[in-house]
């Protein structure tokens, strides 16, 4: 039997485990009246995904999610961490709203309620609606306004039954990796767009946190991700390279939250490129919070080279890595728990909104390489809080196999097997190590 290296009572009274999943990854966005998404189109184009594939059926979770949450009920968690999609509330991104699309998230919420299953909600998952697209997307400063629309609608629905609501899941994923890298939606790489994406994300942010504010909601919160930048070698240039990767991979959103500035190795490369009058956002963006979520999954080895700036590379690390290619470094959650609670949110709950890993599962076949990592980050878990740190939860990404971005239906994630062929949910070994631990 392989078992998980904890139990629900080594932790203190009322710290949650909850599972994530997001709304294009697994609802079925061929339902129910969705609109298009940036995401369709990305995957319509040949390149972008693997086998063009896209939400349109994913998990099936539009017709299935009573199943779904057995399963989280069956295994012992306590909430689910879940979003909503902009697309299916709001066909057109603005306008008219979708009442399919509202009831859904109504009934959906109810049955995470009757699975005794804390509601833990974003807003926004990645699934930006077309026409939106059209307009600039996050490069255009109206977004802000857009998104707040977005928010007063779907809240004013399902807003008084959250615990828990975070505007925009991973910000970086939303500027850097979309638009200067160009792996995620829509694709571009143009720093001016980045520049403007990831400023216009923090606006959008501010605005929506204003409008929960005025609907009289409260435990609203932001969720960032984090990976760990290690110097490539012992030289200047590389500590500079891993420096300016942790600055706008790390320190860039947490900053501008907390701290009303970007960080100036950041800006070195960013400023002549910022959406006028940025300067005079941080009161919009520096809205109270009152927690902060952390999405961990691995580190990166940064190497400097002479191109232009950010002038580094990503070299392949030494350590065990999961079907992603990612390393296994859970020493990365441990530092980010201590440096986010020290040096940002000094006292705010924090929670550990994402962790898991991809792996080639197979029915019957124990996926123990994620039992061992779930060990590992669980118990860098447990170190912080020994150590004072105010660590609310833990989530686990995934509950489901699912739609993994660029990466097609080929990447798992999940505690649960999904045959997308006829949509078999099969718990697997981690799932069912987990239940123990909760129970206990």
């Amino acid at each position: 039997m392989n078992d998980i290296g904890f139990k629900r009572s080594d932790f203190p009274e009322g710290f949650l485990f909850a599972a994530a999943t997001s709304s294009y990854q697994i609802e079925g966005h061929g339902f129910g009246g969705a609109g298009r998404t940036h995401w369709d189109d990305f995957a319509a184009t040949p390149g972008n995904v693997i086998r063009a594939e896209n939400g349109h059926r994913a998990c099936d979770h539009y017709h299935r999610y009573e199943d779904d949450f057995a399963l989280m009920q069956q295994a012992g968690f306590d909430a689910y961490r879940f979003s909503t999609s902009w697309a299916r509330v709001l066909p057109e991104g603005r306008g008219s709203p979708n009442a399919e699309g509202l009831d859904f998230y109504d009934r959906l919420v109810d049955s995470m309620l009757d699975h005794g299953l804390k509601p833990m909600a974003t807003l926004y998952h990645w699934e930006l609606p077309s026409p939106l697209a059209d307009l600039g997307g996050w490069r255009n400063p109206d977004i802000a306004n857009w998104f707040a629309d977005f928010t007063q609608i779907i809240m004013e629905r399902i807003g008084d039954r959250m615990f828990s609501v975070a505007p925009v899941n991973e910000p970086w994923c939303v500027g850097w990796l979309s638009h200067f890298l160009g792996h995620h939606a829509p694709g571009l790489r143009d720093i001016r767009a980045t520049a403007h994406s990831m400023h216009h994300v923090l606006t959008a942010h501010g605005r929506a946190i204003q409008v929960m504010r005025g609907l009289g909601m409260s435990n609203l919160g932001a969720v960032c991700n984090f990976e760990y930048a290690h110097p490539a070698d012992d030289s200047e240039e590389a500590a500079r390279a891993a420096r300016l990767y942790d600055g706008y991979y790390n320190q860039f959103f947490l900053s501008g939250l907390f701290k009303g500035k970007y960080p100036d190795n950041v800006m070195e490369g960013f400023e002549p490129h910022m959406p006028a009058g940025w300067q005079n956002d941080f009161d919009l963006i520096g809205q109270s919070l009152d927690w902060l979520g952390l999405n961990y999954y691995t580190c990166k080895r940064i190497a400097p080279n002479s191109g232009p700036w950010p002038s580094h590379d990503e070299l392949e690390g030494p350590l065990p890595k999961t079907q992603m290619g990612w390393e296994v470094f859970p020493e990365g959650l441990h530092h980010f728990l201590h440096m986010v609670h020290s040096e940002y949110t000094k006292g705010l709950p924090l929670f550990v909104t994402e962790n898991g890993m991809a792996n080639p599962d197979q029915v019957d076949v124990p996926d123990t390489p994620r039992i061992d990592y779930l060990n590992q980050h669980v118990a860098a878990t447990r170190q912080v809080l020994a150590e004072g740190v105010p660590v609310a939860g833990y989530t686990v990404w995934s509950l489901l196999d699912n739609y993994e971005w660029a990466l097609g239906y080929e990447k798992r994630f999940g505690l649960v097997h999904v045959d997308f062929d006829t949509l078999e949910r099969t718990p697997k070994a981690s799932y069912h190590a987990l239940k123990r631990a909760l129970s206990q």
